[in-house]
């Protein structure tokens, strides 16, 4: 569950764009760390599960929040990228979205059953604890049982944000 959108779903607009308010920094080692994780993920080697705030993609389209003074075009081509990856890519890639109301995630990522990380902000907590694994994992598969929208739908669900 990442903190804003996933990386291996921005765009190359909406990279630079995070990228440009930092000084000595350019987004090319994001881009190309994207575009590393989508070949890894056409490959078939692995599978992703996402789990976001619904209203994550609402702020985008709207460009409210995070996104407010990104042009409408790059939030509306980053929506696009969403929804036609997300289509393209299933089931190999699952997007699931929960209502922060109901449930809350600190950014976690599971990779299998040794390693989790939390982000904190700037920093990264690492378990390697099997114990501590699956308590994280078990939190991650409620944000999945418990998303308003599943997998199969996001695509459209995107597109229909768009379209409004």
């Amino acid at each position: 569950m990442p903190a804003t959108l996933p990386d291996i779903l921005k765009s190359e607009r909406v990279l630079d764009w995070e990228y440009s308010c930092l000084r000595n920094q350019t987004s090319s080692p994001a881009v190309d760390a994207m575009r590393e994780q989508r070949a890894w993920l056409r490959s078939g080697l692995s599978d992703y599960e996402i789990a976001l705030p619904v209203h994550e993609l609402k702020a985008c389209a709207e460009g409210t929040g995070y996104y407010e003074g990104l042009a409408e075009d790059v939030r509306y081509e980053q929506l696009k990228l969403i929804a036609d990856f997300c289509h393209d890519m299933f089931p190999r890639l699952r997007l699931f979205l929960f209502d922060a109301h109901h449930v809350f995630s600190a950014p976690v990522t599971v990779f299998g059953p040794k390693l989790a990380v939390i982000y904190i902000g700037q920093f990264y907590l690492a378990f390697r604890e099997g114990q501590r694994v699956r308590s994280i994992a078990d939190h991650f598969d409620r944000l999945v049982r418990d998303a308003v929208v599943d997998a199969r739908d996001v695509a459209a669900h995107v597109n229909a944000l768009v379209a409004e």
